[in-house]
C-alpha cells in the first residue's frame, strides 16, 4: 500500500475542530452506510453430489455457503504448482515455502502431453511423478487438488493433449475414440493416486473435470462433464469434491459439480495495444460472480445465462483461478504491482468468496521433447505465443523457487483467511445503499460487508490498476447491526487513491468484545500470558481500537472514552504492544504492525512452538526447523515471538522490544562474476508478423533468429560453493532472450521490462562449459502491448538488442534446527 499523508487543515477549521471535538468531526463525515442487520440465512446441503468426504483424517464437505473441515466452517488457500514443471528434487523445498506462505491446499494439472510423449507410453518418473508429489503433500499436511483435464490449457501444445488424440478422435466430446484415450490417461492417474485419496488418509480432497469448457452440441456440454464425472468415480477417483470452471459460459452438469471461478488484472492474452479498461476484480461483486475475459479458447452461447450463476443460491462462491501474477504473451507483455494484486484478492474476499484459489501461486519451466517445445504457439492452433520453456507467470514463488514481492502482500491475508476463516465463511454479503454504476465508476466508494447480523467486516477498495481513483475525505462507516448501528471510526478518516482495506466490528476477542477497528487484521496467537492479537496499519489511516467499557478494565497507552467504549489510538510498532486486561481478569495483547513490517512478517511452528517471525529472509519451515534464504548478505536477523528458550548458538538481543532478535552470520563467499563476450552484434530483423485466431503479433521464426546478437557466458566455478543457490541476472532490452549451453536451451524469455533472474543450483552439473546468450532485436514498430514506463522510445524503423550487465548474486541459508548447532548445509559455523 502506497503511503498517503493526511492532508494538513489549518486556520478556522482548526480551531473549529478543537472547539467542537467530535460533534463536528462526525456532522462533517461523509458516510458510508450499510444495512447488514438481517442474520445470515442457514446453509443447505444436498444438492451437490460429491464423493466420498470422510476418511482418516477427518470429514470434508460441502453446503450451498460454503465448505466444511469435520463439520467447521472453512475458506482453504489454494495455490496451484505443477510438479512437471519443475525439477522433481526440489519439490519438498517448494512445497514448504507454498506452506509457510500461508497455502494449505496445493492445486495441479496433470497435464497430458508431458507424460505421454510417446504413443501409449504413459511415464510416471522423475519430474512426472505424481505419486511422489502427492506423498510429500501428505507429508507435510498438504491437501492436494488434482486437475486432469484432460483438456487442461495451461499455455500447452494443444491444451495438453496429445497431437495423436487430436489427430484421430474427435476431442472434448464423448466420442468413443475420444473417451478410450481419456479412461487410459486417468487409469495412469488413478494408479498414481491410488490410496492417497482423502477417503484412505491421502491428501487428495478434490478434482477439476475438463477446464474452460462451454461447447454444446451432440456428445458435448453437461453430457460430456457428466459422462467424464462417471468415468473418474468408475476408475475409482472418489473424491469430497468435484468441481468445474465457471466462467465465459460455461456448461455442465448442475448439482454433479460446483463451479469454481476467477480473474486477472489484465488479458495477456487480448489483441489490444493499449491499457485495459479497469477491471472488474476491482469492484465488488453484489450480482454475479463469474468475471469475464479468463480467455477461453472456444466461444460460448453469450446469450445464455452462465451455469454458475444460475447455481448461486445452491453452491458456494468458489475460486480456483484469481492470477497473482500474468504470464507474459509474445502480443501483450503487462506488469504487474503487488497492490495490484493484493486489492483484486481482497476485492474478491470482501465479495464473498469461501475458496481462495491462485493460478500460478508457483511458477515453472516447461519440459522439451528433443528440442521440441510442448509451449502453446499460434501455429499449433493455439490462440496464444509463450515462451518455449519459461513459465514464470510473474507468480509468489518465481520460475526458480524465488519469493517475489507479491507473496509478502498476499502472506498477511492468508494468515488472516486461517485464523478467521471460521466466522469469515458464515458471513453473507451485504450490499450498501450506493455502489459504482460499472468497473470505470472511479468516483463513487467501493465498499461491501460480510456480516452474520452482528459481527462482521467491512472492506473497502480504492485502488484500480493503471487508473487513478478519486480520493474520499472525512470518512465513516455507518453499519447497521441487529442490536442498533455503529459508526466507526470515531474520528473521519480520508482514504486516498491506491487505498485499500478491511476492518473487523462486534470482533469476539475470546473474553472481550472489538467494537471496532480501524486496523486490518492477521492472526492471534497464544503463549503462556495469553494472546497476542495481531494487526496491520492502513498507510495514512490512524488506527483506533474500540472497546466496550463494561468488557475492560484498562488499556495500556494511549486512550479516550467516547459513549460508553473506550477508544486506544494505537501507533505502529514491531517493538510495542498494547496490553488490554479485561473485567475477569485475563489479559489480551495487542501488536500492530506497520504494512513493512506486515510484510516481513511468517508464521509458523519453530523450535517447539508456533511463532511469529519478522525478517529480510525468506522463510519454511519443517519438523520443527526454520529454513531462512535470502540473497547477497550472509548476515541473517530476526524479531521473533514467543521467545526462544535456548539461543541454540544464535547470537540473542533483546533491543527488538516485546520481540526478541537474534542474528547469525553464515560464512560469506567471495565469487566472481561472470566473463561476458559479445560474439556477433545484432543484425537487422524484419517486420514482427501478424496473424493468427486474432489478427495479432506472433513471435518470429526461427530463421528470425539469425540476425540475433550473441554472448557467450562463463559463470566461475565457485559460483555454488557454500550458497544454496547464485542468481545469473540478466539486464538487457531486446525481443526474445534465450539462454543455451550447447546445443541445449536452458531457458527463454520475453523481454518485458524486468531484469531476467535464472537460478543456477539446478544446472549445477552444466555450468562448466560456457553459456551463450541470444536475443533478438525490438523493432520500435513491434505491435506488441508494453507497459508505458519500460516501452523504449525508438523510431518506428529503429532496434534495439542490449545487455547492459550480468551479474551473479550468491544466495545463502541458514537452517536452524531443535540441535544446538546450526546447520548452513555448507562450510563451519560462524557466528556473531
Amino acid at each position: 500500500m502506497m503511503r498517503h499523508p493526511v492532508p494538513f487543515r489549518t486556520g478556522f477549521l482548526t480551531l473549529a475542530a478543537c472547539l467542537l471535538g467530535t460533534v463536528a468531526t462526525q456532522a462533517s463525515a461523509q458516510l458510508l452506510q450499510i444495512d447488514a442487520s438481517a442474520p445470515a440465512s442457514e446453509p443447505t446441503s444436498g444438492y451437490l453430489r460429491m464423493g466420498t468426504g470422510t476418511g482418516p483424517n477427518g470429514t470434508i464437505a460441502i453446503n450451498s455457503r460454503y465448505l466444511t473441515r469435520d463439520g467447521r466452517p472453512w475458506i482453504p488457500v489454494m495455490g496451484e504448482f505443477h510438479y512437471s514443471r519443475f525439477p522433481s528434487r526440489y519439490w519438498e523445498e517448494e512445497l514448504l515455502k507454498m506452506k509457510a506462505s500461508g497455502i494449505d491446499t496445493v492445486a495441479t494439472y496433470i497435464i497430458w502431453n508431458q507424460h505421454e510423449r510417446i504413443p501409449g507410453q504413459l511415464d510416471w518418473t522423475g519430474d512426472g511423478d505424481l505419486r511422489r508429489f502427492a506423498e510429500l503433500c501428505a507429508k507435510h499436511g498438504l491437501l492436494l487438488y488434482v486437475r486432469p483435464g484432460p483438456w487442461v490449457h495451461a499455455e500447452t501444445r494443444l491444451g495438453g493433449l496429445p497431437d495423436w488424440v487430436v489427430a484421430r478422435t474427435t476431442r472434448r466430446s464423448n466420442d468413443p475414440a475420444y473417451m478410450a484415450e481419456v479412461e487410459r490417461f486417468w487409469g495412469g492417474i488413478a494408479d498414481q493416486l491410488q490410496g492417497l485419496l482423502w477417503k484412505d488418509g491421502g491428501p487428495v480432497i478434490g478434482l477439476q473435470v475438463e477446464n474452460e469448457y462451454n461447447l454444446t452440441g451432440p456428445g458435448q456440454g453437461a453430457e460430456h462433464i457428466a459422462a467424464l464425472k462417471q468415468l473418474a468415480l468408475r476408475l475409482g477417483l472418489d473424491v469430497p469434491l468435484y468441481t468445474v470452471t465457471g466462467w465465459d459460459n460455461a456448461v455442465y452438469p448442475r448439482g454433479e459439480v460446483a463451479a469454481v471461478v476467477g480473474g486477472y488484472v489484465d488479458e495477456p492474452w487480448a489483441a489490444s495495444r493499449r491499457e485495459m479498461p479497469p477491471r472488474e476484480n476491482y469492484v465488488f461483486r453484489f450480482r454475479s460472480r463469474v468475471s469475464g475475459g479468463l480467455g477461453a479458447q472456444t466461444e460460448g452461447d453469450a446469450r445464455r445465462e452462465p451455469d454458475a450463476d444460475k447455481d448461486r443460491d445452491l453452491t458456494p462462491f468458489l475460486g480456483a483461478e484469481y492470477g497473482p501474477g500474468l504470464p507474459v504473451m509474445y502480443r501483450r507483455r503487462p506488469l504487474v504491482a503487488p497492490d495490484d494484486i493484493a486489492a483484486s484478492i481482497v476485492t474478491q474476499i470482501g465479495s464473498g468468496l469461501n475458496l481462495l484459489g491462485y493460478y500460478m501461486y508457483h511458477g515453472g519451466a516447461n519440459p522439451t521433447v528433443q528440442g521440441r517445445g510442448l509451449e502453446e504457439t499460434v501455429r499449433t492452433g493455439g490462440f496464444n505465443d509463450v515462451p518455449l520453456i519459461g513459465y514464470d507467470f510473474q507468480a509468489p514463488l518465481g520460475q526458480y523457487g524465488e519469493v517475489n514481492a507479491v507473496q509478502d502482500y498476499l502472506r498477511p491475508l492468508h494468515y488472516f483467511l486461517q485464523d478467521h476463516g471460521d466466522r469469515l465463511a458464515r458471513m453473507t454479503l451485504r450490499q450498501p445503499q450506493i455502489v459504482p454504476g460499472a468497473p470505470d465508476d472511479l468516483r463513487t466508494p467501493r465498499i461491501a460487508v460480510r456480516s452474520d447480523g452482528e459481527a462482521g467486516y467491512v472492506f473497502m477498495n480504492n485502488h484500480v490498476r493503471q487508473y487513478p481513483m478519486a480520493s474520499h475525505q472525512d470518512v465513516q462507516f455507518e453499519v447497521a447491526t441487529g442490536s442498533g448501528t455503529m459508526r466507526f471510526p470515531s474520528r473521519p478518516m480520508d482514504v486516498a487513491s491506491g487505498t485499500y482495506f478491511f476492518f473487523p466490528y462486534n470482533l469476539d476477542l475470546g473474553g472481550i468484545r472489538l467494537a471496532w477497528a480501524s486496523a486490518q487484521p492477521i492472526t492471534t496467537l497464544s503463549d503462556a500470558d495469553g494472546p497476542l492479537h495481531v494487526y496491520m496499519a492502513v498507510d495514512g489511516i490512524d488506527a483506533e481500537f474500540g472497546f466496550d467499557s463494561a468488557d475492560v478494565a484498562s488499556i495500556s497507552g494511549k486512550t479516550r472514552t467516547q459513549a460508553g467504549r473506550i477508544i486506544a489510538d494505537v501507533a505502529p510498532s514491531a517493538t510495542r504492544i498494547t496490553t488490554i486486561r479485561d473485567r475477569t481478569g485475563g489479559t489480551h495483547r495487542l501488536l500492530l504492525l506497520s504494512p513493512a513490517d506486515a510484510r516481513r512478517l511468517w508464521i509458523g511452528d519453530m523450535l517447539g512452538a508456533r511463532r511469529l517471525v519478522l525478517t529480510d529472509a525468506d522463510i519454511s519451515f519443517a519438523d520443527g526447523a526454520a529454513t531462512l534464504r535470502q540473497r547477497g548478505t550472509a548476515r541473517f536477523s530476526m524479531d521473533v515471538w514467543p521467545r526462544i528458550p535456548n539461543p541454540l548458538g544464535l547470537a540473542a538481543d533483546r533491543s527488538a522490544g516485546f520481540l526478541h532478535r537474534y542474528r547469525a552470520t553464515v560464512p560469506a563467499q567471495a565469487i566472481r562474476q561472470p566473463a561476458v563476450e559479445q560474439l556477433r552484434a545484432p543484425g537487422a530483423v524484419g517486420p514482427v508478423p501478424t496473424t493468427g485466431p486474432r489478427g495479432s503479433a506472433v513471435q518470429p521464426s526461427l530463421e528470425a533468429f539469425a540476425n540475433a546478437g550473441r554472448w557467450t557466458v562463463q559463470v566461475p566455478e565457485n559460483a555454488l560453493d557454500g550458497v544454496g543457490d547464485a542468481w545469473l541476472t540478466i539486464d538487457y532490452t531486446g525481443d526474445i532472450a534465450r539462454l543455451f549451453q550447447g546445443s541445449d536451451m536452458l531457458d527463454d524469455a520475453f523481454w518485458d521490462g524486468r531484469k531476467w533472474s535464472i537460478g543456477l543450483k539446478r544446472f549445477r552439473e552444466r555450468l562448466a562449459d560456457r553459456l551463450e546468450l541470444v536475443i533478438l532485436p525490438l523493432r520500435g514498430d513491434a505491435p506488441i502491448y508494453l507497459d508505458a514506463a519500460v516501452r523504449p522510445k525508438l523510431a518506428t524503423d529503429a532496434q534495439i538488442a542490449e545487455v547492459r550487465s550480468i551479474t551473479i548474486e550468491p544466495e545463502y541459508k541458514l537452517v536452524l534446527t531443535g540441535s544446538p548447532a546450526l546447520d548452513q548445509r555448507g562450510p563451519s559455523d560462524q557466528r556473531e
